[in-house]
């Protein structure tokens, strides 16, 4: 890497289905300035602070309108400013593509497989990322990803019983934190059952989620017969890891870091 390339910065942004987190990164993959916007917050960033980065790089999985948006906050700040929306392929930055028509993979999903690889190298992992859904993605050490599992994430759940039901309250994102902390305080006497029905809704959906995470990642261990490293990730993570039996290591900036790779990997020398 030369020395001008070493200085080069990156805008990168995830743009998921319910925030756009944005990022920018130096050549070395770090990330010193974050941040993160709803998708119906009306307000900008906190760009004009930053320093001109060489280009963007962007994983949307939140559709077109989203992508306009974006598109409008950069050229609001930087007009010129080169961008890349990534879309997943057979093989880069050390990870293969294990699906059958790579290019229908997430974009997000592979971004983060990418940064999960480069934080964890050489080891076998499992991916679980709790969002809107629910993905697990299994990675050999080598960098082979095998295939993946998809699942309604805990607020989708808790909100599909009280649509679908007529005695059930309908409980949304905002609920979960509270929720969350209050199954972590519970005494663990009588298990995880709880005395009101809300309490009741959010304990079901996340064992739901931490019994998916725990089979699947019991059944690779059995596969691979080796260790596999469970990373978790996620705005919704903290609503279903205090329910998980087995070891795990979180880490929030997966996608964020696979674009940083995947952006130092590609962008031309300037």
């Amino acid at each position: 890497m030369n020395a001008r390339m070493s200085d080069a910065t990156f805008l990168l942004v995830d743009a998921g289905n319910s925030r756009i987190k944005w990022a920018l990164s130096r050549a070395d993959g770090t990330l010193p300035q974050r941040g993160a916007l709803a998708h119906a917050d009306g307000d900008a960033p906190d760009w004009p602070a930053l320093p001109a980065p060489c280009g963007a790089w962007i994983s949307n999985v939140a559709g077109p309108g989203v992508a306009a948006r974006i598109d409008a906050l950069i050229d609001a700040r930087w007009p010129a400013l080169p961008r890349t929306t990534i879309r997943a392929c057979a093989h880069q930055c050390g990870i293969t593509n294990g699906y059958d028509t790579p290019e229908t993979l997430g974009s997000d999903r592979w971004a983060g497989m990418i940064g999960a690889h480069a934080a964890f190298p050489d080891e076998p992992l499992l991916i679980a990322t709790f969002g809107t859904a629910t993905t697990l993605e299994a990675v050999r050490a080598d960098g082979r990803f095998v295939g993946g599992l998809i699942a309604p994430g805990w607020s989708l759940m808790a909100r599909a019983l009280g649509e679908h039901t007529a005695q059930l309250p309908v409980l949304d994102a905002p609920a979960a934190p509270e929720l969350a902390a209050d199954a972590a305080r519970r005494a663990p006497s009588d298990g995880p059952f709880a005395t009101d029905t809300r309490r009741s809704i959010s304990a079901g959906c996340a064992l739901a989620q931490a019994a998916l995470v725990e089979r699947a990642w019991t059944d690779l261990r059995e596969a691979w017969r080796a260790p596999v490293r469970l990373v978790v990730s996620g705005g919704a993570a903290d609503e279903v890891i205090a329910a998980l039996k087995i070891p795990f290591t979180r880490h929030d900036s997966l996608v964020l870091s696979g674009l940083a790779r995947i952006a130092a990997t590609h962008a031309p020398n300037r």
